[in-house]
């Protein structure tokens, strides 16, 4: 239970800290939201990487257990704390904003698909190679290593596709608003694919790190 606590408070906090970064953030200050989200993510998985693993992210879980860092029967659970930790997150966020009308941004189909697919491989292979390779046991940058590769993607393809990277994240923005329901496939089929892929590549590629 107490991993699944943990999984909770770090997807609520990283998704509040989403929401109350983009809600009515001006031109300027949106410039920086990126800096916030990366520097929250390293945070939490430093908070509570030790307890959980601090995937805070379905894909990830999905990642960590094909490459065998979780069991089959720990899965749901981690889900459905991440998600609910995701959508009371983004409702804190619009509660603490004044709950704003908002409107989903547009974005195509194809480039969205791509971006959420690679930038979601990119953060589930950095969780594999930092945080249960035998070769980077013991490290102390894995945290922000991981905060890090968010920052990279919301900056480089955040104009694509939002950059949620994360089934949890693009739940709890749709659930205010932030993106359109209508697209949730988008996300969720390309974010899983990518937590699949980092898995086999890391497999194939760590041979000797069972």
């Amino acid at each position: 239970m107490k991993k699944l606590v943990v999984e909770f408070i770090g997807t609520f906090f990283l998704v509040l800290t989403i929401g109350a970064v983009v809600i009515g953030a001006s031109p300027e200050a949106a410039l920086f939201a990126p800096i916030a989200i990366g520097i929250a993510l390293a945070v939490m998985v430093y908070a509570g990487g030790h307890v959980s693993g601090g995937h805070y992210n379905p894909a990830v879980s999905l990642a960590a257990f094909l490459r065998g860092r979780l069991s089959l029967a720990e899965v749901p659970g981690y889900w459905i704390a991440q998600t609910a930790g995701g959508l009371v997150g983004a409702f804190a966020a619009c509660w603490l904003k004044g709950c704003p009308a908002l409107t989903p941004g547009e974005i195509a189909t194809t480039p969205a698909l791509v971006a959420e697919f690679l930038f979601t491989f990119a953060l589930a292979w950095t969780v594999l190679n930092v945080a249960t390779s035998k070769a980077t046991a013991g490290n102390s940058f894995y945290g922000w290593a991981i905060g890090c590769i968010v920052l990279v993607g919301a900056y480089s393809v955040g104009s694509i596709s939002g950059g949620a990277f994360n089934p949890a994240v693009a739940i709890g923005l749709s659930g205010i608003k932030l993106f359109a329901w209508s697209n949730l496939w988008i996300y969720l089929l390309a974010e899983l694919a990518g937590g699949v892929a980092a898995a086999v590549v890391f497999k194939a590629t760590h041979r000797d790190d069972p």
